[in-house]
C-alpha cells in the first residue's frame, strides 16, 4: 500500500447533450503523515510536466473542455482525450520522479476512509485510485495518497500538489475551465439528508426557511445557494456537515448521492428524503495540459470497467447502500 503525505474534495438537459455528443467521441476512441507541505517540496514544485499538445489533441481537449463558455451550447461534460497506454512527456517526469500523487478523501464512508480496525484506506474511490496507481507506475508503492479538503481540489491540481484527484469530484462546465478531467467514472445527482426525527418528507421540505449544510466548492453548496433557506452553513468537507447535523446545529446537508447513502449507512440516526437535483458525473481531474496522463487514464478507466473490476467495487462498497442497479451508475453516452 502506497504512503500519504499532507494534511488532508449539471443540469438534466446539459447530460442529455453531453451524452448525444460523446456518442460519437466514444466510436472514435475505441505513506500517511498528515502535514502541511506538497510531496514535491511545497506548491507547484515538481508539477506535472505542461505538454505541447499535438494539433488534433489540442482540439479536441479544448472543445471538449473549455470551448463553449459563456456559449449558448452547454459544455460536453463526457468529452475528454482519447484512452492510449502510451506514456508521454506527463507520464514520463511522474515516473522519473518515482511517485503518483493521488488526491483522495478521508471522510466519506464507503468512498474514501479509514478503517478503524486496521487502519487501511478503503472504499469504492480508494480502490479506483489504487488501480489508476498501480497501472501508471507498475508498483502500488509508489502510488502516494494525499487526504485533500473539498474546497481545495482544483488548488491541489494547479498547484501541484496532486498529480491526480480521485474523490467523488463532479465534472462541470467551470471547473473544466481550471482543470482537466478524465472520461466520466460515475453518475450522480444531489440528495438531501435529514434526521430521522424530521418532518420533511421531501427534498423541497427540507430545504424550505431550513438551515442546511454543504461543503465549500460542491455542486451541493451551489444548489443550496438557489433554495429559499433560513441560513446556508458552507464546511471543509461533507463529514463536517453529519456532525453539525447530529448536534442539532443544521437541519438538512445536502451532498451526491453516493455520499449520502454512505451517511446514512455511516448514522442510523440519518435518512436521505426522496427528489434528487442536479444530475451529473463524476471524473478523475488533473492538470490541463498534461494531456497524456489523462489519456493514460482514459485507458486505465475502460480497462477497470470493461474487466469487471469496477462492478466488483460497486457491489462491494455502494450496492447495499444505493440499492439500485449499478449500470445506472457507469456513464455511458445515451
Amino acid at each position: 500500500m502506497g504512503t500519504i503525505t499532507d494534511r488532508g474534495r449539471g443540469r438534466t438537459a446539459v447530460l442529455r447533450a453531453a451524452r448525444t455528443a460523446a456518442a460519437l467521441a466514444l466510436l472514435a476512441s475505441g505513506a500517511l503523515v498528515l502535514g502541511a507541505g506538497g510531496p514535491h517540496g511545497g506548491a507547484g514544485a515538481g508539477a506535472p510536466a505542461q505538454l505541447p499538445l499535438a494539433a488534433e489533441q489540442e482540439g479536441a481537449e479544448q472543445s471538449g473542455q473549455a470551448e463553449q463558455s459563456g456559449q449558448a451550447e452547454p459544455c460536453d461534460l463526457y468529452r475528454s482525450v482519447p484512452p492510449s497506454s502510451v506514456d508521454g512527456a506527463a507520464v514520463q517526469a511522474i515516473k522519473a520522479r518515482r511517485s503518483l500523487v493521488v488526491g483522495i478523501d478521508l471522510n466519506s464512508y464507503r468512498w474514501g476512509s479509514r478503517n478503524p480496525n486496521n487502519g487501511r484506506l478503503e472504499g469504492f474511490d480508494i480502490d479506483l485510485a489504487r488501480a489508476i496507481g498501480t497501472a501508471i507506475m507498475g508498483d502500488p508503492e509508489k502510488v502516494v495518497f494525499k487526504a485533500v479538503p473539498t474546497a481545495d481540489r482544483i488548488k491541489y491540481i494547479k498547484e501541484g500538489r496532486v498529480d491526480i484527484i480521485v474523490r467523488t469530484m463532479s465534472i462541470t462546465c467551470e471547473r473544466l475551465e481550471e482543470i482537466a478531467f478524465s472520461r466520466p467514472y460515475f453518475t450522480t445527482s444531489q440528495r438531501v439528508l435529514v434526521p430521522r426525527t424530521s418532518p420533511a418528507r421531501s427534498l423541497d421540505e427540507a430545504l424550505n426557511g431550513t438551515t442546511a449544510c454543504a461543503a465549500t466548492g460542491s455542486s451541493a453548496l451551489e444548489e443550496l445557494k438557489t433554495r429559499p433557506l433560513k441560513k446556508l452553513v458552507p464546511v471543509e468537507n461533507n463529514l463536517d456537515c453529519l456532525v453539525l447535523m447530529q448536534l442539532g446545529k443544521v437541519d438538512a446537508t445536502m451532498t451526491d448521492d453516493g455520499l449520502a447513502a454512505g451517511q446514512a449507512a455511516q448514522d442510523q440516526t440519518v435518512k436521505v428524503l426522496d427528489g434528487e437535483v442536479r444530475p451529473g458525473v463524476m471524473g478523475v481531474a488533473m492538470l490541463k495540459g498534461s494531456t497524456d496522463l489523462t489519456a493514460r487514464v482514459n485507458q486505465v478507466l475502460n480497462d477497470y470497467y470493461n474487466g469487471g473490476a469496477w462492478r466488483r467495487a460497486y457491489d462491494t462498497w455502494l450496492k447495499p447502500y444505493l440499492l439500485d442497479d449499478a449500470d445506472r451508475h457507469w456513464p455511458t453516452p445515451r
